[in-house]
């Protein structure tokens, strides 16, 4: 016979892989006092790589959560308790739902009740229902007492009725009234916490630059035929989707086979370099929570559609901040595209522990010394390559650019080598 199962369940934080060991909480998608299903999403985290919906493995009603929004918990820390009894204040809950009781603060309540409340139904001014914030962040309170804005009073725009900095900081500005002049106007510091994939990117672009002895070399190449296959591409296969940086993409797998050195890294506790038998190809993607590598797997397997419908599919969910974090790892070569941010050129800093990034300006028209001695207006684009001076030299990393290059500036040649 099976056993009944225990009164209250405490949920603590899982271990979710990579390394992680801690994350912070973003969204709460349940309520103290709301029923909740086995394998059902209660909480959205952040952790340094990206962000998850993490599930509950019990089933019941919720009796607490054990953090707010923007809080940072450890592994194994208590997430969220779930019981078979309902939530000994959810009968004061509801009392005051239907008053419409204008006694809480947000965060802070009425009483000790163990957990944030539930949402409170209220009537605006206009005569309508809205939902009252339930949960705030220690960081837009902190901003709120700073500039003594009451918070029963701002308007709640996030989900489920949080509070977000965007409505306090709307709220400083109206109570400021109209804007000081430039010369009377004060600059207030700010101080932003560096956490989750931020920080994480913080850490490793501090190794990259701590361990790792490169050094940069670039050329300008002129890419009006890269350009123009694009645009043929696009206009015979439009259901393809291939466009610059997936053919970018296939031009370093090329050259990575032939100057298997970048595609290198070093393990320091042997004191080796592994030369890697397989391509994970990382590419730089801008999100909302800050730049993130995505890495194609097993990038020398593909062609360039497959190229092109693996760099579509990670960066739709880079940017809708549901990438999972093994598609952040097994990295064993960058590409950055810096160039969509309007820059010809930079010294980019190596993704760590990979050895080479090849970074691309933007294209831009330029006057260009043809083969024949003519100046013509043409497609130029400067190429920059980071590269860890431990694993080659400046020939095989100068070997690669210019491979690079002479592909960007005749793509055709591809062909023969596919």
């Amino acid at each position: 016979m099976t056993a009944p199962a225990p009164a209250r369940q405490v949920f603590r934080l899982p271990d979710l892989g990579e390394g992680l060991t801690e994350a912070e909480i973003v969204e709460w998608k349940v309520a103290v006092g709301d029923t909740v299903e086995t394998d059902q999403i209660v909480v959205e985290v952040e952790t340094a790589k990206a962000a998850v919906e993490v599930p509950v493995p019990y089933a019941g009603t919720v009796l607490e959560l054990h953090a707010a929004a923007g809080t940072v918990l450890a592994v194994g820390e208590p997430l969220i308790e779930v019981g078979r009894e309902a939530h000994p204040a959810a009968a004061r809950y509801r009392e005051e739902e239907r008053a419409g009781s204008g006694n809480v603060l947000i965060g802070y309540g009425t009483g000790p009740a163990p957990g944030p409340r539930r949402r409170r139904r209220g009537r605006t001014a206009a005569g309508g229902r809205r939902a009252a914030p339930r949960v705030i962040s220690p960081l837009v309170r902190r901003i709120a007492a700073e500039h003594g804005v009451d918070l029963a009073a701002v308007t709640p725009t996030g989900p489920r009725g949080v509070i977000l900095r965007r409505d306090v900081e709307q709220a400083v500005t109206r109570k400021a009234g109209p804007p000081a002049t430039p010369a009377a106007a004060a600059l207030v510091d700010e101080r932003i916490p560096l956490r989750g994939v931020r920080r994480a990117v913080a850490d490793k672009l501090s190794r990259s630059r701590g361990e790792i002895p490169d050094a940069t070399t670039w050329v300008d190449v002129d890419a009006t035929g890269l350009i123009a296959a694009r645009d043929e591409l696009r206009r015979t296969c439009p259901d393809l989707g291939i466009g610059l940086l997936a053919l970018l993409a296939r031009i370093c797998v090329d050259g990575l086979r032939r100057f298997p050195e970048l595609n290198s890294s070093v393990d320091t506790g042997r004191a080796e370099i592994v030369r890697h038998g397989h391509i994970g190809l990382g590419f730089a993607a801008q999100t909302d929570r800050g730049l993130v590598v995505p890495v194609v797997e097993d990038a020398h397997l593909m062609t360039t559609a497959q190229l092109a419908a693996e760099l579509a599919r990670l960066t739709g969910l880079a940017r809708s901040g549901s990438l999972p974090p093994d598609a952040l790892a097994g990295g064993t070569f960058t590409l950055n595209n810096y160039g969509v941010f309007g820059v010809d050129g930079s010294t980019p800093i190596i993704n760590h522990p990979e050895a080479a990034l090849l970074g691309v300006g933007r294209v831009a028209d330029r006057p260009w010394v043809t083969a024949g001695g003519a100046v013509e207006a043409r497609k130029v684009v400067q190429l920059s390559l980071a590269f860890d001076h431990r694993v080659c030299d400046g020939g095989a990393a100068g070997g690669f650019l210019r491979h690079v290059a002479d592909r960007v500036e005749n793509p055709a040649v591809l062909l023969a080598h596919a």
